[in-house]
């Protein structure tokens, strides 16, 4: 069953513009038109377009998902390459899965600090600051 480009973008909640350009981006081989010219995509074209779209969100670049379908086209002789470029990319989100692990933490200390503060149980984050300020006076003049 061949499905417009309205129906694809709805089953793929991903917006047609998106669609269009992944195209013009030879991301998509192989689309057919009907005889007015308008794109008919198959299942396996959204499967793939659902696979894109993830790897988009994990700030893939267009440039390296063109490098492996290009390698794609090029058949199974370069799995072994794509495989490899895949391995790398995991390798790349472990480590800022981790970045955001170590930031989603920080953020959660600060959240837990402003409850400290709004329930009386800790100082000011102002009265802080300004002591570390008035700490760095006090180096500055001596240093002077």
């Amino acid at each position: 069953m061949a499905f417009s480009i309205k129906q694809a973008s709805d089953r793929l909640g991903c917006p047609a513009h998106t669609i269009r350009y992944y195209e013009k981006e030879g991301l998509l081989p192989y689309i057919k038109r009907d005889k007015h010219g308008n794109r008919l995509f198959e299942q396996d074209h959204l499967d793939w377009i659902r696979l894109m779209t993830c790897f988009r969100a994990t700030g893939m670049k267009v440039s390296l998902l063109k490098q492996m379908v290009n390698l794609a086209l090029d058949g199974d002789s370069t799995i072994p390459q794509r495989k490899s470029i895949l391995n790398q990319y995991k390798e790349d989100l472990y480590r800022r899965q981790s970045e955001l692990a170590e930031a989603l933490d920080a953020v959660n200390n600060k959240l837990s600090i402003y409850e400290d503060i709004e329930m009386g149980r800790a100082r000011s984050e102002s009265e802080w600051l300004s002591q570390m300020e008035n700490q760095q006076h006090i180096r500055t003049d001596r240093e002077g």
